[in-house]
């Protein structure tokens, strides 16, 4: 573990959890208010990551991202906030999964993490596909026990509308497979794996598709191709779906979509902006989520 502090700044605890041979790395965001400023190296037991001014907060990132790009965000949020953030399985500096993980590994994972930590009840804020993972944890009777207030911004899971292009690429494709999947088992993969190397195939997939490679290429195969409608009217948590107007990799209709068919559910759109919006209104993006997460008075 190592420990970073500044006067004016939030105590960083960096830690790593090891999830069945998977190094999950993550860090504890927090402000020692008994002194009114960062706090000191008498934070560096579990038993003490727990305390803080409020409940714990845990903060996933999205697809392709790190924790990094949520700890300006968690730096804000942790005035009143413990705040917990991950790098997710293959991901920022953790490793990659053994075998192509599922929507539900990562949940899996997540659950492991927490009860590691002896994180009791704790809220969500979740991006992107960190909103995919929250969507199947809140199914779980686990997080009806530890889970409180949710909040997902630009949460991915919905079933995209698809363009005329999008079909014809898939037709494409299949035709360039057909070929290899007449070959015995041996040299179907060779001629598969020769196939995808080729620009022609590239071309016919998605932008982060190109990039990947192995086992976390077959991980977003995988998570893009479960569509999560069937879960939200298995979800009685209170969510709060904060959306950027202008989404243009998971848009305001899915931002509608996951609104209609949550129990209890509000959709807060932030003018101006993307997929981002906590990068681009950040200090509107932190009151509207201190509104949100600011525990009632049954609560304390």
């Amino acid at each position: 573990m190592s420990l970073s502090t500044n006067r004016d700044n939030p105590t960083i605890q960096a830690h790593r959890f090891d999830y069945n041979g998977t190094i999950l790395a993550w860090e504890h965001i927090y402000m020692d208010h008994s002194t009114g400023s960062a706090g000191d190296s008498s934070h560096s037991s579990t038993a003490d990551l727990s305390k803080g001014p409020s409940r714990p907060l845990i903060i996933l990132h999205g697809w392709g991202a790190s924790k990094k790009i949520m700890q300006p965000l968690a730096r804000m949020l942790a005035f009143h906030h413990d705040c917990y953030v991950i790098d997710l399985a293959g991901f920022g500096e953790s490793s990659e999964p053994p075998f192509a993980w599922k929507i539900d590994d990562y949940a899996d994972s997540i659950q492991a993490w927490a009860d590691h930590i002896g994180l009791l009840k704790f809220d969500l804020l979740a991006h992107s596909f960190g909103g995919r993972i929250t969507l199947k944890l809140l199914t779980r009777p686990w997080s009806k026990e530890h889970v409180q207030n949710v909040l997902i911004t630009g949460g991915a899971g919905m079933k995209p509308r698809r363009s005329a292009s999008f079909y014809a690429k898939k037709y494409v494709a299949k035709i360039l497979k057909a070929p290899f999947n007449l070959l015995p088992a041996p040299f179907k993969s060779r001629g598969l794996d020769w196939l995808r190397a080729t620009s022609t195939w590239k071309s016919l997939g998605s932008s982060e598709y190109a990039v990947l490679s192995g086992v976390m290429r077959e991980t977003f195969v995988h998570s893009v191709t479960e569509y999560l409608e069937p879960t939200l009217p298995k979800i009685s948590h209170s969510v709060l779906l904060l959306w950027g107007e202008n989404d243009d990799a998971t848009p305001l209709y899915q931002a509608q979509r996951m609104e209609k068919g949550l129990a209890e559910a509000a959709l807060v759109v932030m003018d101006g902006c993307g997929h981002y919006a906590f990068l681009d209104k950040p200090k509107q993006f932190v009151a509207i989520a201190e509104a949100y997460l600011k525990p009632t008075d049954q609560e304390g």
